[in-house]
Formats: structure tokens, C-alpha cells, sequence
């Protein structure tokens, strides 16, 4: 079976306001050249444009996908919330939340968003497509069901879950948000419930500044079914691999789900504005590998990657096409022109061992 491609053009034309970075423009603020907010659609378009230039995109099932109807984001968002929205949609735009500009047209864009998510959940699951990528934008994993914040104006990952439990195709789902920033939204979404497992590994109060503690276990019969793994800075390849290996799979084990869902965000790798990781194309590789083994030893091989946060133009293009290239099991490469760079870049070994150190604290607290 193939790897699908979820993506379209249209997701690309969502607009934000007038930013310098995350900070409206005004008083002491001075518009940047290029204007508007570090979530713009060059990071991934620039990442479909390189798949197109090496090959790739020939290489896997590319498709679009419809927007996600009203019933499906019912399921997550009230309808107040999906009214106000539409409304301010079709008058111009605007925000509803924090840092969540969008412009006219910006409600059915995220519907559209939601929908590559959801149907790439659904293709997987049918047996369609071994594994599947969705390029969605706006991004969604800090929205909750009436509050959107941190560029994410609806919750994708959650919306496609509550379909694929709808049509009783995933009984179990662990979601992965390996995206920098807490997967907050999500959390908050799954956070009282056992048949999702949500894990977020994220830099410590980065974004939001009040969310993801590892104390944050879940409640009710969602009790132990929220991983929170807040890492300090300058974490790089080997913290991150050793957070999968000694945290992440075991919680994988333990839960056996019915399909994995991966957070993707390109945030931690070493040259984006917004964190201060130090992964590679390398990392994201390596942690892929990793989720594939445990869809294959755990639920038939049924991965889904969703695209979240990352905001270096020039690098999350050569992150992402590793990523996908690995998804599909191809040899077609875009080469990480950063790589011997960044090798020399990462942490050194004293450092390496404080993070293990941590990290074995970490697994100790939450898998017991």
C-alpha cells in the first residue's frame, strides 16, 4: 500500500494580521519587510514545492481532501463558537482568540485544514493507505473547543479522531506531539477520557506558559492517559531519541492502540524562531522510524502524521521531506544542507548525561 499525501493549495491562502513575529505591529513594534506572523504558508509550501522538485510527490498518493462538515466539527467545537467564527469569516476576518488572525474565507480554510487531517485518519484506518501525511493548515493542536490560541483556529487531530470513533474504525488512539510547544488543546480535549492517549513532548513553558507539567496526568477515567515530557532547552538528536526510546514506546506498549497519530511539528529543529531545540532532519527521521515500528508491532502499520507548528522557511522544507520520504520508505532525498552543522552544534557529553538523567526521572514518574 502507499503512503498518502494530504495537502491543498487553498490551505496555503490563510492570512494573518499585521505581526513582527508574535507581536502586533504598533507603538514600538516596527512592521517587518515581509509582514504578517512566523505561521505563514512558506514553511509548507516550500516543502510540497522541494517534494516536487526531487521527485517525491510522484512517488506517493497525493490528494486533496473536502472540508470537514459541520457535524464532524460539532463534535469538538460548540456551536456558538463555529457560528462566531463563520460570521467574522464572511465579514473580512479577524480574531477570535490569541494570536489567531485569519481573513475572509478563513473559516472554510480550517474546515478544509480539518478535513485533510480527518480523511487521511479515514484512509489509513479503511486500509487505503499504509501510512498517510497530512499538510494541514492553520495548524490545530492548541485549539480548544471554544478558545482558539497559538495560530490554531480548530483542533484538526481531535476532529479527525471523533469521526474515525464516529465510524467505528479506532476503539484506541495515542496521539504523539512532538511539536515544541504543548499540545494543549488536544490535552485539554481527551484530558477526562482513556481511549485516547495523548503524549506531548515540548521545551518547559515555552508555549503556552501554564500548560504541560508533567504533573498533568489526566482526570476521571482519562487518569494516566495524558503524558506530559517538558524538556529544558538546548535538548537535541540524542535527548529527543532518548525520550522516544525510554518513554514514549512503552507508553505505546502499554496502551496498544488502533491507530498512532503524530503531532508533527518542525519547531524543535535548531533554527527556528519560536524554541530553542537543536534537532535535525536526522531526528525527525529517526523518530519516524520509530513510530512506524511501533504502528507495525501495534496496529497493522497505521500511522498518521499531522503538520503543526515549525517556522524556518529555509529548514523545515528539508525536515519534512525526510520525514515523508521515511513514511514511504524512499530513497528519493533532499540532502539536510545543515547536516554537518549541526552534528558539530549539538549538546556535549556532559550535557547529554544531566538530560538522560532527567529523562530517567521523567520515565520513572510517569510509566512507573
Amino acid at each position: 500500500m502507499a503512503t498518502g499525501f494530504f495537502w491543498d493549495e487553498r490551505c496555503f491562502w490563510h492570512a494573518g494580521g499585521n505581526y513582527a513575529l508574535t507581536l502586533p505591529v504598533g507603538g514600538y513594534v516596527q512592521p517587518l519587510a515581509a509582514g504578517g506572523l512566523p505561521e505563514s504558508p512558506e514553511t509548507k509550501r516550500r516543502l510540497k514545492n522541494l517534494m516536487d522538485v526531487t521527485g517525491l510527490t510522484r512517488a506517493i498518493d497525493s490528494r486533496s481532501a473536502p472540508e470537514a462538515t459541520r457535524e464532524e466539527l460539532l463534535r469538538i467545537h460548540p456551536a456558538d463558537y463555529l457560528d462566531r467564527f463563520k460570521a467574522m469569516s464572511d465579514a473580512g476576518g479577524g480574531e477570535l482568540g490569541l494570536r489567531t488572525p485569519f481573513a475572509k474565507g478563513g473559516f472554510e480554510i480550517t474546515a478544509l485544514s480539518a478535513g485533510l487531517t480527518r480523511w487521511a485518519m479515514d484512509a489509513v484506518l479503511r486500509g487505503e493507505l499504509q501510512n498517510a501525511y497530512a499538510l494541514s493548515r492553520p495548524p490545530g493542536h492548541h485549539c480548544l473547543p471554544d478558545w482558539p490560541n497559538g495560530f490554531c483556529l480548530m483542533n484538526n487531530i481531535g476532529i479527525g479522531i471523533e469521526a474515525a470513533k464516529a465510524d467505528g474504525l479506532a476503539p484506541r488512539v495515542a496521539v504523539v506531539d512532538w511539536d515544541v510547544h504543548h499540545g494543549n488543546g488536544t490535552e485539554h480535549i481527551f484530558y477526562g477520557r482513556d481511549d485516547v492517549l495523548t503524549i506531548s513532548i515540548h521545551q518547559e513553558k515555552n508555549y503556552p506558559l501554564d500548560t504541560g507539567d508533567i504533573a498533568d496526568r489526566g482526570e476521571g477515567a482519562g487518569e494516566g492517559f495524558n503524558m506530559n515530557i517538558p524538556l529544558p532547552p538546548g535538548v537535541g538528536h540524542v535527548g529527543y531519541l532518548e525520550v522516544i526510546d525510554r518513554i514514549v514506546l512503552p507508553a505505546l506498549d502499554r496502551y496498544k492502540p488502533d491507530l498512532i497519530v503524530v503531532a508533527c511539528g518542525f519547531d524543535a529543529s535548531a533554527f527556528d524562531p519560536l524554541a530553542r531545540m537543536l534537532c535535525t532532519a536526522e531526528t525527525y527521521v529517526e523518530m519516524t522510524r520509530r513510530m512506524m515500528e511501533a504502528a507495525d508491532r501495534l496496529c497493522g502499520g497505521r500511522l498518521v502524521m499531522v503538520h503543526e507548528g515549525g517556522y524556518s522557511e529555509a529548514y523545515v522544507p528539508f525536515c519534512g521531506h525526510a520525514v515523508i520520504a521515511t513514511l514511504a520508505g524512499s530513497d528519493i532525498g533532499a540532502p539536510d544542507p545543515m547536516a554537518e552543522t549541526l552534528r558539530l552544534r549539538q549538546p556535549n557529553a556532559a550535557f547529554d548525561t544531566f538530560i538522560s538523567g532527567q529523562i530517567g526521572e521523567m520515565a520513572s514518574a510517569l510509566l512507573g
